[in-house]
């Protein structure tokens, strides 16, 4: 029996999806598929938009997951409710306090359809550990690891992987994904999903 798996997130998801006729892009999503098509009977849904933050996801989520009965949800989201507090602080904000409440009520909504869950850390914001949008990813970060623990969902340490990578150009403009960073968001996805199956 063929699996639905659902892959949601901001744009490093997305990644020129809908540039795609099979509606996958080009990203670590494509480089997933690509992995696994010899080894999972699996349907592999990319449900990523640009510019999402958590509560794009909250408007979203009835109709781009719970509608379709996922067999395994992997989220990636935090970059955006950060990004934004840098590039347009005039807008309304998704700060740590709304972030874990709105994450928390869709985990907890997933969780109900007995889907596998996988959440895959906020990765990077500029590529130097230092940065400050790094600095501010962290409680977000913290969220995602808590939750993970919560909800018994696997984590994926895409965030860790990043700032102990010793590759560079990572990243187009410090957050997009060259083929290098797309490349290190599957490899870690796969390391964790293959632990996850392994236990």
């Amino acid at each position: 029996m063929v699996q639905k798996w659902i892959f949601i997130g901001d744009s490093i998801t997305e990644c020129g999806r809908f540039e795609d006729p099979q509606d996958i892009g080009v990203g670590y999503v494509k480089m997933i598929q690509d992995e696994l098509a010899q080894k999972k009977d699996a349907e592999i849904l990319n449900k990523g938009v640009g510019g999402n933050r958590v509560t794009d996801l909250a408007a979203r989520w009835e109709q781009d997951v719970l509608s379709l009965k996922p067999d395994l949800v992997s989220i990636s989201i935090g970059i955006n409710d950060v990004w934004r507090q840098l590039d347009q602080p005039q807008m309304e904000q998704v700060y740590p306090e709304e972030f874990i409440t709105v994450l928390d009520k869709l985990l907890a909504e997933t969780k109900h359809t007995g889907a596998d869950i996988f959440l895959m850390e906020p990765t990077i914001i500029e590529e130097n550990n230092d940065s400050k949008g790094n600095q501010m990813l962290v409680p977000y970060v913290d969220i995602v690891r808590e939750l993970a623990a919560k909800y018994d969902a696997t984590l994926v340490p895409t965030h860790t992987a990043f700032l102990q990578t010793k590759k560079k150009d990572l990243t187009t403009d410090g957050v997009h994904m060259t083929d290098a960073g797309n490349k290190l968001m599957a490899d870690t996805w796969l390391e964790a999903y293959f632990t996850a199956e392994r236990k």
